[in-house]
């Protein structure tokens, strides 16, 4: 026997049997597969976004998601940038479905909130980010998906019918509706959810008589039920909620078992030394301290030109 290894062993059956003991004294949630199954979530919209998200939820974990009314979300901060938002982005979805859930009586609660501004790569591009946020107030759990991609968020300030058209046509309209104002992108006077070139064309003869310096400005509408693109993003959000909670932590059986963090690090093919590039990922559960790092099985080295050592 190499006793060199015994240190290792001993290590490994430790490992093993405290492991062992931390799963089983620890499942005090008692989920399973069907926990969801039936069970009504809140989800505050005036935009219909049920129309995307109570299917997906349907099918992928059994839930039933209930509009909740009797609250205008757009106090909360509006695209059309007349109403600011409050903090960020997470913190506008949890309130969302904090009110939803207050005014509905129910434990579960259910919001999206999406954002516009450049890509994250280039910088040249509209690009949108949609966060879903799911609250559980009997187990004291919050869980988040977020999908994000390319959009249509395009403006045109002109005088011309014939620009207007050709923009119209490049953003996608009448499928994706359309907002114009008279003068600029900050004038108060607003017609929103344009969805025919006939109420198009006579929003553009209003906000040519509205306007002192005759021009007319025009944007695409990103809210949700105005916006197809978006929707779609909506959808993908809801895939990647749907896939949390059907993973229940290894350890206590929370759902929402799933990558919380990106380890970079991964060795340069041509020096070894560590680069910018992804070696492993952090599983990790949203309620206990449960957490497994994963090194990525599908490339053991990183192209040297991502190499800040031989590419200073």
């Amino acid at each position: 026997m190499n006793l060199t290894n015994i240190p290792n062993l001993i290590l490994q059956v430790i490992k093993k049997h405290t492991s062992n003991f931390f799963i089983n004294n620890t499942k005090k949630h008692h989920f399973n597969a069907d926990h969801y199954k039936n069970r009504e979530v809140a989800l505050l919209t005036q935009h219909g976004k049920e129309s995307v998200l109570s299917p997906i939820l349907k099918e992928k974990i059994g839930c039933i998601v209930t509009r909740v009314k009797g609250y205008d979300t757009d106090l909360l901060g509006t695209f059309t940038r007349d109403i600011p938002r409050a903090g960020t982005q997470i913190e506008a979805a949890r309130k969302k479905a904090r009110i939803g859930m207050d005014l509905s009586g129910l434990k579960l609660g259910l919001a999206s909130e999406g954002s516009f501004g450049p890509d994250p790569f280039t910088g040249m591009l509209p690009w949108n980010v949609e966060v879903l946020i799911w609250i559980d107030n009997e187990y004291g759990i919050e869980i988040s998906a977020v999908a994000q991609g390319k959009t249509n968020l395009v403006n045109l300030l002109t005088t011309s019918w014939e620009e207007t058209e050709a923009f119209a046509k490049t953003a996608g309209f009448p499928q994706h509706h359309l907002i114009v104002r008279p003068e600029g992108e900050n004038d108060p006077r607003i017609r929103k959810g344009i969805a025919e070139w006939t109420d198009l064309q006579a929003a553009f003869t209003w906000a040519l008589e509205q306007s002192q310096n005759k021009q007319a400005f025009i944007e695409t509408d990103m809210r949700a039920h105005a916006n197809p693109t978006r929707m779609e993003n909506i959808r993908v959000a809801a895939e990647e909620l749907a896939k949390k909670l059907s993973c229940l932590c290894p350890a206590c059986g929370t759902p929402g078992y799933s990558i919380i963090e990106r380890l970079a690090g991964l060795p340069c093919e041509r020096c070894g030394q560590p680069t910018h590039e992804i070696r492993a990922e952090v599983h990790g559960c949203c309620k206990c301290t449960h957490r497994v790092t994963i090194e990525r099985s599908d490339r053991q080295y990183a192209d040297p030109g991502h190499c800040d050592s031989c590419n200073p």
